[in-house]
This record gives structure tokens, C-alpha cells and sequence, in this order.
């Protein structure tokens, strides 16, 4: 049965509605992989085995009755460990939160468990989602899938590494500074970070915020697209949710590439240091846009602003989130955290105003840039995965790093601009490390992304790569 973890979720959905395999068939191949890899990664930290075993059964009888079936009808997931699930241990990845069971769901999952999926548990996240690379001081570090002595990336990372080894076939996660898209490139899959507004977020302390987004993740595009179909869509709880359906993610990919104008550059033109294994993947991945009859430019957008954006606006986030609890519990945060709350608490009313005059400014350059391509590729993470045993990079290309955020600038200057952006596969380090490139397009343009993204991902089939042992 270990075959089924790695159908895709189409795949495996298919097999589902014609009742080939059951869903407690699914379940319990999966729960076979997750006890015999889990060990070596740690990427799903609480397990609900016997909830997942009683919805299973339900999902049968539901299926037996010949009535019609959801979209996600039997799919087991693993659910991030920030996302409010009902019922289920939610710690965010600190100690404060060991023991937090939330009464309600957070609307990304309501939506999803609404459309038939299995929630088998929680994956593991840096503490309180912070830093791209996925270890906390309740479960300690997600290793990669590729080379367990390794990052698997994050926040998101554990759910990027149950993916890529079969622990589950879809996984839902979150993204301010590169959380899905790391992550992502970290391990092989897909990553979507999408609009501000295309997945609501509820609840959601600062609901008019559009830093944070939440998302899908997937071993392949149309997989990814599949799950956002179901994220996706207006609800009256968000200020900023966007009103097209998601049903418009069901939608076939397919698409001829021919014409398309691609951008493409492997240091964001110049403006931060890259790996050269990092920087050929991205020239490598505009070379394939080529070779499928896209127009190629080597060019990128002016990026001006958007680091003084990005900090502003995250400390500030940072600060109206934690800042009260750091204050009563400081022995109880990292310090890169501490820090980045501390920023926060200093910032004045003249910051906030000239980093939004900033974001303005760059949201017309992008706008204009736009104009005249229509997606141009980057590097997702500027490094390969590094040693698990670091909390971040200290140099690139001997350029030394700041903090903690410095080396995932090619990820958050690009969540600054509001483009939808999608991490996927790449190509592989002389090591065998996993490396992706970030397939970015104008803003709203969700669906043209996935397009792109998939067609790439057809050229080049890395998709299909698995961990050794896997």
C-alpha cells in the first residue's frame, strides 16, 4: 500500500470517487510512511490517529451512500503547526503554547476539513513561525528529506519534508518572508505563496495585513492548485479577501508557453548575494522557458525600498502579536525573536507612514515592470540547505549576514511587491541538495503563475524525484 503516498492528490482523489481504495486505505498507508520516516525527519509532531481513524470511516460510509463527495474527499493532511485546528494541539512551536487546544478552526482549515480532507495531525514550525528554517524547543529541528544533516527550511518546513516523503499528499501553510517558497525549495515541492487576499485568514488580529498569507503546498503545481481551489475565496470575516471563486483553481493548467514574456535574474539584479549552484538554477530555468518558445530577458525588478518595507512592517507585526506576551514571559522567546518584537515596540508613527509611502512607490514600479513581461523568475532561497544545526546562515559568498532574516531576502523582498509567487523544483546541488527557482507574475495574476509553473514543471520532470529511502 506504500505505492498510494506517492500518487498525486488528483490521483489519489480519483482513485478514491471510483472506490478503488478506500479512505482508511489512504489513512493507514500513510500512517505507515509517517511511522517509518517520521523518526529521521520529525516532520509531524502530534499525531491524532484514532480521529483521523473514526473520519476515515465516516468518509467511507459517505462514499457508500452514493452521495456526492467533496473535493478533497479522503486526502490526509497534517495541518501547520500555527493554524488554529479544533480540538487538536496547536503550540506554534513554544513552550507557551504546549498545551493549547483550540476550540475553533482557523478558516483555512474549516475550509479545507469542509472538503472532505482528513486531519491526521500538526507539523512542526520554527517558534512562533519565525525564521525560515524549521527547529523550537518542544520538538526540536525538521531535518531534510534529501540529507537529514541538513535544514528542511520553514516556517513551513515541516510540512514541505511530510511531503516529499509521502507523509501526506497535500499540506496547507503560511507565508510572510518566505515561508512557503523556502521551505519548498528546501525539499522539492511546490510552494504557493498567493495574493494578499486570495486565502482569507480568520481569526486575524490585524485582518487588514497583507505581509502574511496563507496557502498551499504540494508535490506538484496542479496539485497545489487543487488544494487552492479550496482555500481560495471571498468570506465576509476578511477585509481584504479577494471575490473570485475558488473554483477557478480546479481550473486545467495547461497552457501553450510559446510568446510568453519571462524575466529572468539570478541575484535580483544584482542586489543580494546568491550561491552559484542557486544562481545556474535560475539561469538553467530561463534557458527552459526558452527552449518551450518564451520570449527570455535577463532583467529584474527594482527592488529599491523594499528591505526598509519588509522590516518595518514586520516588526510592527511582530510586536502587536507577541509584544504583550514577550513582556511577561522574555525568558520564554529566542532572541532573534526578542529582537525583532523590540524593533517593533520602537517604531514611531513617522516609520509606519514612510514605509507605506515606500510600499506605494514600489507597487507602481512592479506595476509598470509588468507591462512588459509577464513572469519573471528568481531564486527562491539565495543558499542551499544548510547544516540543521545552525539557526541561520552567517555569510553568502563571504558577505556576511546581518540576522536572522538576511539570507531570505530574495523570498521576503518579494512579498513586499503583493505578487503571487511559486516555489518549484528546480534542479539538484552536485550534493544532491533540491533547488528552487520562484516563478513570479503581476499582481492578482494567481492562476497565470500555476500555469507557468506547471508547464515548467512538465519540461523538466524534477517533480517525480524522491528522497533516498523514500
Amino acid at each position: 500500500m506504500s505505492g498510494l503516498c506517492f500518487l498525486t492528490a488528483r490521483e489519489l482523489r480519483a482513485a478514491l470517487g471510483r472506490r478503488e481504495v478506500s479512505a482508511r486505505e489512504v489513512l493507514g498507508a500513510h500512517l505507515d510512511q509517517i511511522a517509518r520516516l517520521n523518526p529521521q525527519i520529525n516532520a509531524v509532531v502530534t499525531l491524532d490517529e484514532d480521529r483521523a481513524l473514526a473520519a476515515a470511516a465516516a468518509a467511507d460510509e459517505l462514499a457508500a451512500s452514493g452521495a456526492e463527495l467533496p473535493a478533497l474527499h479522503g486526502l490526509p493532511v497534517a495541518h501547520k503547526d500555527l493554524h488554529e485546528t479544533a480540538g487538536l494541539l496547536t503550540t506554534y512551536g513554544s513552550p507557551l503554547r504546549a498545551g493549547y487546544v483550540p476550540d475553533q478552526d482557523a478558516l483555512v482549515i474549516e475550509r479545507m476539513r469542509r472538503a472532505g480532507v482528513i486531519t491526521i495531525g500538526k507539523t512542526n514550525v520554527p517558534e512562533f513561525g519565525a525564521g525560515s528554517h524549521t527547529f523550537n524547543p518542544l520538538f526540536g529541528a525538521t531535518r531534510n528529506p534529501y540529507d537529514p544533516s541538513k535544514s528542511a527550511g520553514g516556517s513551513s518546513g515541516g510540512t514541505a519534508a511530510a511531503l516529499a516523503c509521502g507523509l501526506h499528499p497535500l499540506g496547507d501553510g503560511s507565508d510572510m518572508g518566505g515561508s512557503l517558497r523556502n521551505p519548498a525549495s528546501f525539499c522539492n515541492v511546490a510552494g504557493f505563496r498567493p495574493s494578499p487576499g486570495r486565502v482569507p485568514s480568520w481569526p486575524a488580529l490585524l485582518g487588514w495585513g497583507t505581509m502574511g498569507v496563507s496557502g498551499p503546498m504540494a508535490r506538484t503545481v496542479a496539485d497545489a492548485a487543487l488544494l487552492l481551489s479550496v482555500q481560495a475565496g471571498p468570506d465576509p470575516r476578511s477585509p481584504i479577501a479577494l471575490e473570485t471563486p475558488g473554483t477557478r483553481f480546479a481550473e486545467p493548467l495547461d497552457f501553450d508557453p510559446r510568446g510568453l514574456r519571462v524575466a529572468f535574474s539570478p541575484d535580483l539584479g544584482g542586489l543580494v548575494p546568491v550561491e552559484p549552484e542557486v544562481a545556474a538554477a535560475v539561469t538553467g530555468a530561463a534557458r527552459v522557458f526558452a527552449g518551450m518558445g518564451a520570449e527570455v530577458t535577463e532583467a529584474s525588478p527594482d527592488f529599491t525600498g523594499a528591505d526598509e518595507v519588509f522590516r518595518t512592517l514586520r516588526a510592527w507585526n511582530f510586536e502587536a502579536t507577541f509584544g504583550a506576551l514577550e513582556q511577561q514571559h522574555p525568558d520564554q522567546f529566542k532572541a532573534t525573536l526578542r529582537d525583532n518584537i523590540a524593533q517593533g515596540r520602537v517604531l514611531t508613527g513617522r516609520d509606519l507612514s514612510r514605509a507605506e509611502e515606500v510600499h506605494t512607490v514600489l507597487f507602481h514600479r512592479v506595476r509598470e515592470f509588468f507591462t512588459r513581461y509577464d513572469l519573471v523568475l528568481l531564486p527562491v532561497s539565495q543558499v542551499l540547505p544548510f547544516d540543521v544545526d545552525l539557526e541561520y546562515p552567517a555569510e553568502i559568498n563571504e558577505v556576511p549576514m546581518a540576522d536572522y532574516l538576511d539570507w531570505m531576502q530574495s523570498a521576503y523582498l518579494v512579498s513586499v511587491t503583493g505578487c503571487p509567487a511559486l516555489s518549484v523544483p528546480a534542479a539538484f546541488s552536485s550534493g544532491g541538495l533540491p533547488i528552487g527557482v520562484q516563478l513570479v507574475g503581476p499582481h492578482h495574476a494567481d492562476f497565470a503563475v500555476l500555469q507557468a509553473g506547471h508547464a515548467f514543471e512538465q519540461a523538466t520532470q524534477l517533480a517525480r524525484r524522491r528522497p533516498p529511502g523514500a
